[in-house]
């Protein structure tokens, strides 16, 4: 596949009257909306490169707004993943393919938690974590051969981001962050993993069945589902933690 081939689908997946009807830019999250189709992003600061975006956004096309994830602008390319989650994990479309989206507005995590249900998968096996998630080493150290590769926060013992190319190649199981895909990496990364099965992981997951194609087999995401709160949130303005507000989710291929 060419670099761009896996976001280009993507984009051109959206309905091109699809409207981006509300931005939100938070400290830590940034949400885009659009119709019932809340999209969300960690914000990320790197502003390098100088802004395409246009000064007026609301009511641009999202199609339009979801390509600035092609951006080398970091904190614009944010944006971009939050207007293509907007689209693709929009609760009725998950539900159109075949997730499982519970009507409670929020559901226990276990069950679509790749960390928790993968454990007899992995067991013996050479696994590749790129984003140090939470427990990880709790979930999936005592089974496998764990090596995390983490570049903003490491810990003792994490790899850096430019191990990917030896461990990647080597490993069983990949589960990659969502974050990959706003820095421009995940295309390198999957080519790097075509022996492993490959997990997608974190709330800013798109939920798109053509990433099949593309050598994933497992996409674990997130659906909001309690939206005044989800833009309280975004917004500053309530202390929940986003995973309160909606439903962990998973599609596998």
């Amino acid at each position: 596949m060419t670099m761009w081939e896996l976001y280009d689908e993507l984009i051109e997946g959206i309905d091109p009257s699809a409207t981006a009807d509300k931005i939100i830019r938070g400290a830590y999250q940034t949400l885009v909306i659009s119709g019932e189709g809340y999209g969300i992003c960690n914000t990320m600061d790197d502003t390098w490169r100088p802004s395409v975006l246009p000064s007026k956004s609301l009511g641009m096309p999202l199609r339009d707004l979801a390509a600035c994830v092609k951006s080398w602008n970091f904190s614009e390319a944010s944006i971009g993943l939050a207007a293509l989650n907007a689209w693709y994990n929009e609760k009725s479309r998950l539900k159109a393919s075949g997730v499982e989206v519970s009507d409670l507005r929020h559901t226990e995590d276990r069950t679509n938690d790749p960390f928790i249900t993968y454990q007899r998968d992995v067991r013996g096996k050479t696994v590749t974590v790129v984003g140090h998630f939470p427990y990880i080493e709790q979930l999936f150290a005592p089974v496998c051969t764990l090596r995390i590769i983490e570049k903003f926060m490491p810990k003792d013992g994490d790899y850096p981001e430019q191990a990917a190319e030896y461990l990647l190649p080597e490993s069983d199981f990949v589960f990659i962050s969502s974050y990959t895909f706003v820095e421009k990496q995940l295309p390198r990364y999957l080519e790097l993993s075509r022996g492993a099965k490959v997990t997608l992981v974190g709330p800013a997951t798109t939920m798109a069945p053509q990433l099949a194609r593309y050598g994933i087999a497992d996409l674990s995401g997130f659906v909001v589902k309690d939206f005044p709160a989800a833009e309280r949130v975004a917004l500053g303005l309530a202390g929940e933690n986003f995973h309160s507000l909606g439903q962990k989710i998973s599609m596998r291929f």
